[in-house]
């Protein structure tokens, strides 16, 4: 389409401009005639845990509609053999499968469940907020820039186009010139800097903000999952981000280190794969903790084998470090290297499987509640468990030769993923919504919810492990009919729009909950961990007076001998949140030097190095905790 004063544009652009304009207006016209501005003033400058956990989630909700439209441009265009959907073939094709994988990963599985994280983890402990509440909104701020970075690309027709693993020598400037790849370097290395930076304060709240008495091991599984996985980001991140770094050096100043005499594009493979598949557990194990806590609750029951599930947890961690040339069986690495990494790929089975027998095992004999985060986590376990298997068949280094790259290996991680963090993601939000809303959602439609979610996930994804068993390749955007898989792929694309249908429900029910509802109890799941001895919403300062926890799910027993938690002495003074600016501002003038970076402006690039230098030193001489002090003596 050719657009006067700009030149040629691709009609999905257009349209794009035009729904984000009318969008846009819509808003803005909302939020004035509602008077919502101040709200929006006070969670822009806010530094408290629960607030900035609803953002996270409001933002990943955003990024997995903008994600999920992709896919069914996707699934559309393979509808029918020989397709030419719209405009979605050829390199806008590449384009759009790239755009979906960097999203769901990167913007929407990662803050989906930091969200919760934020939210859940300091009221589970007894923390009255994370142990830097300024670093959190830096952090929330980074990873918001990073996905605006990242996004704005489409917008700007240069959409990253070398798929979400950015292979090389593809994603080097030899053979895609455009900025396009630019923007996902910038995106994800701004986005993952912050995600480092809630690593470091989820690690630092969890060991010394704890309630007294509340040791290591009478903390809730969910704690242990954020620890754990905290520790994965500190180890994995560091590496893509190192990854990346080279990446841009090769594109921008010239550089060889992923082609030519001296560099190789497996270099690449391997960096990206020593962060990817532990990246994998990252996003995995959090939905295991909070499976574990509901689980948990709606049986009534103590979770069985606590222990080995802590371990479990670790070993998982662990082995997700040894794992990563599994990606790369038919890279060339010899017969050595395929047969250890297919061995400790197996391995990650057992404890994953152990994990699965003890969920099993706290439902058998338990009291078992029926309501829609139980019907998640009941529906989360036969689908984790098809991937699992899946995934072990992938081990086989020699079968793994005739499944590499197929429709086969796009089922199996869609079944890892989705069936585990996402189906984990909507567990916690259903339920801990009254913790961040003092609310409760709908039943009736988070159960319709629910059934078209899972119905049109196994739709969609069950018939793409034939297709790949049938020859099918992925990143391709059309096939024959003399290939004999019209059929699957035409009912999974019925499956992503039953998926895409499903959606509007939870959407529906967060705005009638939010417009409609009354108010929740304090503890309206009858829980057993201590968020639910707190108000709802939770209060900004939850814990005053702080609770000594002398057990594992002290306040059930404490219920149930019809007591109340005994009160600490001896307390650590609690983290001092602010309202401030700053983090935004920094997020701002990080992402104008992200995109001097992208276009090569050197004079954008010095500008905004400059204003985030200044922050620093802003940051360095300012002191929040004088205030605070001088108040209290004022009292």
């Amino acid at each position: 389409m050719n657009i006067p004063f700009i030149g040629e544009v691709p009609s999905d652009i257009v349209v794009a401009w035009i729904i984000s304009i009318l969008l846009g207006g819509f808003l803005f016209s909302w939020v004035t005639k509602a008077g919502k501005w101040q709200v929006i003033m006070k969670y822009a400058q806010t530094t408290h845990h629960r607030k900035i956990g609803v953002m996270y989630l409001l933002l990943a909700v955003v990024f997995f509609i903008r994600g999920g439209i992709d896919a069914l441009f996707i699934r559309t265009q393979l509808a029918v053999p020989e397709n030419d959907f719209w405009v979605f073939q050829s390199q806008k094709y590449n384009e759009v499968f790239t755009t979906h994988g960097t999203i769901m990963i990167f913007f929407v599985a990662m803050p989906l469940l930091i969200g919760l994280m934020n939210v859940a983890l300091p009221l589970q402990i007894g923390a009255n907020d994370l142990a830097f509440p300024y670093l959190n909104a830096v952090s929330f701020w980074l990873f918001a820039a990073g996905g605006v970075i990242f996004n704005m690309a489409f917008f700007f027709n240069a959409a990253p186009n070398a798929g979400w693993t950015m292979y090389t020598p593809l994603a080097t400037d030899t053979f895609t010139t455009e900025p396009n790849n630019n923007y996902y370097i910038l995106g994800v290395q701004v986005s993952g800097l912050g995600t480092i930076f809630t690593a470091i304060n989820m690690i630092v709240t969890i060991i010394r903000l704890r309630a007294p008495g509340m040791k290591l091991s009478r903390m809730p599984l969910f704690s242990w999952s954020a620890l754990i996985t905290s520790v994965l980001i500190l180890v994995a991140f560091p590496v893509l981000t190192i990854a990346l770094l080279l990446l841009m050096f090769d594109r921008l100043y010239g550089t060889n280190f992923f082609m030519g005499e001296v560099g190789d594009p497996v270099y690449w493979q391997h960096l990206f794969w020593i962060f990817g598949h532990p990246e994998v557990y990252i996003i995995v194990l959090p939905a295991f903790g909070i499976f574990s806590d509901i689980i948990s609750n709606f049986s009534t029951k103590r979770v069985y084998g606590y222990t080995s599930m802590v371990a479990a947890l670790a070993l998982i961690g662990l082995l997700g470090f040894m794992v990563w040339a599994h990606h790369m069986f038919t890279v060339g690495l010899g017969s050595m290297a395929n047969t250890f990494f297919a061995i400790t790929t197996m391995l990650i089975a057992v404890p994953t499987g152990i994990k699965v027998f003890n969920w099993l095992f706290t439902m058998r004999k338990g009291i078992v509640k029926i309501r829609t985060p139980m019907l998640f986590a009941l529906g989360f376990i036969p689908t984790f468990v098809i991937g699992g298997v899946t995934g072990v068949m992938l081990a086989v280094a020699a079968a793994d030769y005739q499944y590499h790259d197929s429709y086969f290996v796009v089922a199996h991680f869609h079944y890892t993923i989705i069936g585990g963090t996402i189906l984990g993601s909507f567990a916690g939000i259903y339920y801990w919504f009254p913790k961040m809303t003092g609310k409760m959602l709908n039943e009736k439609l988070g159960k319709w919810h629910f059934w078209l979610f899972l119905i049109g996930f196994h739709l969609t994804f069950m018939p793409q492990h034939f297709a790949g068993l049938n020859g099918m390749p992925r990143r391709v955007y059309t096939y024959m009919w003399e290939d004999h898989i019209f059929l699957l792929n035409f009912v999974s694309t019925i499956g992503a729009f039953l998926m895409g249908a499903s959606m509007l429900f939870f959407i529906w029910n967060i705005y009638y909950t939010c417009r409609f509802t009354g108010g929740a109890a304090a503890d309206p799941w009858n829980g057993r961990t201590l968020e639910w001895t707190v108000g709802s919403p939770a209060p900004e300062h939850p814990f005053e007076p702080m609770p000594r926890i002398d057990s594992l799910d002290a306040y059930w027993y404490a219920k149930i001998n019809k007591k109340q938690l005994p009160e600490a002495e001896d307390v650590r003074p609690s983290p001092i949140a602010v309202e401030t600016f700053q983090p935004v501002l920094l997020a701002g003038v990080i992402g104008i030097m992200s995109i001097g970076f992208i276009y090569g402006w050197l004079w954008m690039q010095i500008v905004g190095a400059g204003a985030s230098l200044a922050f620093f030193v802003i940051r360095s001489l300012t002191d929040e905790r004088k205030r605070v002090y001088e108040r209290e003596e004022e009292l």
